[in-house]
């Protein structure tokens, strides 16, 4: 358990804070002399103390040896590379080796607030602490070469969060472990797809995913939410080799362990699978006929993430949203508005309202209660600032940076965020040692008297928000 706990802890407890640095114009033998005389492998290229990019002995090989150069008059700079990939000294050391598979390097540099080099980690680093480890999961699932093994690798995510769930560790670190891990997954999966029969797909297009997904904030009651944008100028060919792509992936997806979407939101119907040009028809569409669906559906469009392909599409798509929605705010504010009809379950004398009968009698719907208000609510005043990246807690910082919300203001909707999603967790975990399937629903009754009362707080919080969205867009001038 302790061992778990590791990647859970800030990068600066593990990273090595004596790096060996050089500048891009030092001469290239003086660092090799250097490196072999310190039985290093590689140095860390800096200016005025930031990190500019990295020199290796791999470096030497392929891009001296190999090459027949001769080293005498070459500058560090004639062979290193850059930019250097750096974390945060603060940011945890899961996110730092799960930056490191993604990008399929073995080092990052880390840095301090102001960006200056405080230090450098490295795979092999993390590699020690432990064998079974999130580490080791990626590394498995980065080797991964069918859908069996992918298989039993997303179950294996849900043992290693059930473990951990009982650790401490912070929920929003959980999160980002199983959107981390289940990015992996499918990025692999597609990449099998490819190897093996779809090597002449083309490279113009983009899988996303949106909702949830879109933002990193998974737990463990995950269905699909995904899409497929492609480019205007495919063939009628090529456009007929995305769709049945497509389709092999969400099959392949369902047949791994991944639930279809119920509402069918997924990229092999046709519905979401477009080009380009139809997205911003699509877009058009919803913006500018709000009804009800559409906004529940634009919404959750907006959290669009591109987990494979080129991501100018997305970007091409979120320009356009903030395009029209800053002419025609008409569709930002009934978006605000869907977050303020969910009422929070407090009665009279601060009494939590549960369900009276049914399967969930006793049983409160977490979501319903106060996550989909905060989520909807930060998700508005993003698109209003045309900051639609990141996460529910990134978008917070981000307002709280850009002034929109006061700093006690976005410390408290963090807070009452991160309890709720606590609490939607361990039901869900609660769930499935029971052999139930997991959702939303927590039983109140289940909760010890501080855990009530920091519900309330929470709800308490949520309600408060939702006045300061009323207020913030004027949804008084909107009526019902």
């Amino acid at each position: 358990m302790a061992e778990d706990n590791h990647f859970f802890r800030p990068v600066r407890d593990f990273c090595r804070q004596q790096v060996v640095t050089c500048e891009a114009d030092d001469a290239l033998l003086e660092v090799v002399r250097t490196m072999r005389d310190r039985s290093i492998s590689s140095v860390v290229v800096v200016r005025e103390g930031m990190p500019e990019g990295i020199f290796t002995d791999r470096d030497l090989r392929n891009k001296v040896v190999a090459e027949g150069r001769a080293p005498d008059g070459l500058r560090v700079a004639d062979i290193m590379n850059a930019p250097l990939w750096t974390i945060g000294e603060d940011d945890v050391l899961y996110e730092a080796l799960y930056r490191m598979s993604r990008r399929n390097i073995h080092r990052l540099a880390v840095v301090d607030e102001a960006g200056a080099l405080a230090g450098i980690v490295t795979d092999t680093d993390i590699l020690r602490l432990q064998a079974h480890s999130p580490h080791q999961l990626v590394l498995d699932i980065e080797n991964a070469a069918s859908l069996d093994d992918l298989r039993a690798l997303h179950a294996n995510i849900q043992e290693r969060v059930l473990h951990l769930s009982a650790t401490g560790i912070p929920v929003r670190e959980i999160m980002k472990l199983i959107a981390g891990l289940n990015d992996r997954i499918q990025v692999r999966l597609i990449q099998i797809l490819r190897a093996d029969e779809f090597a002449d797909l083309p490279d113009s297009f983009a899988f996303v995913v949106m909702g949830s997904e879109g933002r990193s904030e998974q737990t463990l009651s995950t269905d699909q939410d995904n899409a497929i944008i492609y480019d205007d100028a495919l063939g009628p060919d090529e456009v007929a080799h995305v769709e049945a792509f497509s389709r092999a992936l969400i099959d392949a997806l369902i047949s791994i362990g991944v639930p279809p979407c119920p509402g069918g939101i997924m990229a092999k119907n046709a519905d979401w699978r477009r080009s380009l040009g139809d997205w911003r028809s699509e877009l058009n569409l919803w913006l500018a006929t709000p009804t009800p669906e559409n906004v529940m559906t634009g919404s959750m469009f907006m959290d669009l993430r591109t987990l494979y392909g080129d991501p100018a599409f997305e970007l091409a798509l979120k320009r356009h949203i903030y395009a029209y929605t800053r002419d025609n705010p008409v569709f930002l504010m009934r978006m605000a508005q869907n977050m303020t009809r969910f009422a929070t379950p407090i009665g009279w004398f601060g009494r939590l309202k549960v369900e009276k009968d049914g399967e969930h009698r006793g049983q409160v719907d977490i979501k319903k209660a106060g996550i989909f208000a905060i989520t909807d609510g930060i998700k508005s005043l993003a698109l209003e600032a045309g900051r639609l990246d990141g996460s529910t807690h990134d978008r917070i910082e981000m307002l709280a940076a850009e002034g929109v919300l006061g700093e006690r203001q976005a410390a408290d909707l963090q807070a009452s965020f991160d309890f709720l999603v606590l609490m939607r967790l361990r039901g869900q975990v609660e769930a499935l040692r029971q052999g139930r399937t997991p959702d939303n629903y927590i039983a109140v009754e289940t909760l010890n008297a501080m855990e009530q009362g920091e519900l309330k707080l929470a709800l308490d919080g949520v309600a408060q928000f939702q006045e300061f969205i009323r207020k913030h867009f004027r949804l008084h001038l909107l009526g019902n």
